[in-house]
């Protein structure tokens, strides 16, 4: 399937004190949006939408700024900092009724823009999704590539289906985010998510750069809490995985207490002091591990049953159109 129309792009760029990057980036941005503009590849009605995770410095004054000079830029600033993954949401389901295609990505300048060309091939030539996939770690540390590979290979393990090397640098079609509006949870994991959407999907790879300027706001604890939310948000093998484990450890207790009646009706029962600790210790680790995985569903459960909204916004650079 090909497509004959000019498609209308918005970028969503979710931003988290950004002050430093932003105006670095943002010209690039906007003279990306510009060249595609002029190729006859997007309308001139395409945007670019900065989604400001309530920053603490001076990024939405930035964004602001940016949408007085130029038209193309727009922005939308959330009431308080809820997490990359709901503002990167934001950024999607405020533009699903306004464009044809988006294409999400940090906004500190180490995705490669210019993949968006390879992207827009793909949706012309019938792909609804567009994953951009990094083809290497170069620019990263050694503990970083070690950490994202195990990453990766424990969101597999665990059954979430994800693409190797991809973050959140993707081309998303309106046809699949009204889709993807059914899915309705809070704990949200959007790299596992669109795989399950389905409709006809590619990658594109790319080689990520260094940051444009800044530090990074996405350290190891937060890599970790992201994968305990996919995790939990997207399998049940976890639970699985903690009834077999119970089943096993049930067995070994239940030939421990065949030995035990066996020595002890045979005369030949030995005080075994360390041998019952070790076991009573290893018992009683299995069990508060068990009820920590279960309680992580529990409260996930509990969090999805108040039905709070996913994100709110509290300023618009232009009023919504209706």
């Amino acid at each position: 399937m090909t497509r004959e129309h000019t498609p209308k792009l918005i970028l969503i760029l979710p931003c988290y004190n950004e002050a430093d990057v932003l105006p670095v980036t943002a010209p690039l941005f906007l003279a990306k949006l510009r060249g595609l503009i002029a190729d006859g590849r997007v309308t001139d009605a395409s945007r670019i939408l900065f989604v400001d995770d309530g920053s603490s410095d001076g990024t939405w004054d930035l964004i602001k700024g940016f949408a007085a000079e130029d038209p193309h830029f727009t922005g939308i600033r959330q009431s308080r900092n809820r997490g990359h993954q709901n503002a990167v949401l934001a950024g999607l389901m405020e533009a699903k009724d306004h464009c044809d295609i988006t294409i999400s990505l940090d906004c500190d300048g180490q995705d490669d823009i210019d993949a968006m060309d390879e992207m827009l091939d793909a949706y012309a030539a019938g792909s609804e999704i567009v994953y951009g996939v990094r083809n290497d770690r170069e620019t990263d540390s050694f503990f970083k590539r070690f950490t994202a590979a195990r990453f990766y290979k424990l969101m597999n393990r665990m059954g979430v289906e994800s693409v190797y090397n991809h973050a959140d640098y993707r081309l998303v079609s309106s046809r699949v985010l009204q889709a993807f509006a059914d899915f309705q949870e809070v704990n949200i994991y959007l790299r596992g998510m669109f795989p399950l959407v389905g409709f006809p999907s590619t990658c594109v790879y790319y080689k990520r750069q260094e940051r444009a300027a800044g530090r990074s706001h996405y350290p190891f604890s937060k890599m970790a809490g992201l994968a305990a939310d996919g995790i939990t948000s997207l399998s049940i093998r976890p639970i699985r995985i903690i009834t077999a484990l119970g089943f096993f450890v049930s067995l070994i207790s239940l030939i421990g207490i065949i030995w035990i009646l066996i020595t002890h009706f045979t005369g030949h029962t030995v005080a075994g002091w360390a041998s019952t600790t070790a076991i009573i210790c290893f018992a009683t680790g299995i069990q508060m591990l068990s009820l920590g995985i279960i309680g992580e569903y529990v409260g996930k459960i509990y969090l999805e049953s108040k039905h709070r909204p996913r994100y709110i916004i509290s300023e618009r650079t232009e009023e919504k159109e209706e």
